[in-house]
């Protein structure tokens, strides 16, 4: 083998534990900010990371029965949409932006949000909710994802993700 060439980088899946966690606070349940989560905890999981996603506030809707399938994108307040904000505000904009955005995560083969952490949760992640916002919404365990291993405290959550890298969504 020459200097120029190199050996290819093969993943080895023999041991799944890597003895790596992480641990990703969803607080958004907008649809745009679900899928950052999902797609990172689907990461992480695929390099035999141990994942765990904790609920709180507005992250609640990716996890209530009532709303999860429903998730919404608005233009308001995301100048990433690269249009006039005033455009957002119009009647019948958020339909048509969630319509559009949900086309394309269709169109490259990525599951709506239940299926996503159905799939998750088959790969070994781990749901928790936070057990204030679950208060404060008077959410009780049967309005939430069936996969959804507690509902806990921030302190329960930090001691069973210690050690994890930590995102906050």
């Amino acid at each position: 083998m020459s200097i120029t060439e190199s050996a290819p980088i093969v993943p080895s899946f023999e041991d799944g534990d890597t003895g790596r966690k992480l641990a990703i606070i969803c607080s958004k349940g907008n649809l745009d900010m679900a899928y950052p989560a999902l797609v990172l905890a689907n990461a992480a999981l695929g390099e035999g990371v141990e994942t765990h996603l904790f609920f709180t506030f507005w992250g609640f809707d990716m996890i209530n029965k009532k709303t999860m399938g429903d998730l919404k994108f608005t233009m308001l307040g995301n100048t990433a949409t690269h249009l006039p904000q005033g455009l957002g505000g119009l009647p019948g904009m958020t339909a048509m932006a969630t319509h559009q955005l949900k086309k394309s995560i269709d169109e490259l083969g990525i599951p709506e949000v239940p299926e996503f952490l159905q799939q998750i949760v088959d790969s070994g992640g781990h749901l928790w909710a936070c057990r204030m916002s679950a208060d404060m919404q008077h959410l009780q365990p049967d309005d939430l994802y069936d996969e959804v291993e507690a509902i806990i405290s921030a302190a329960d959550f930090i001691e069973k993700s210690a050690g994890a890298q930590l995102l906050f969504i």
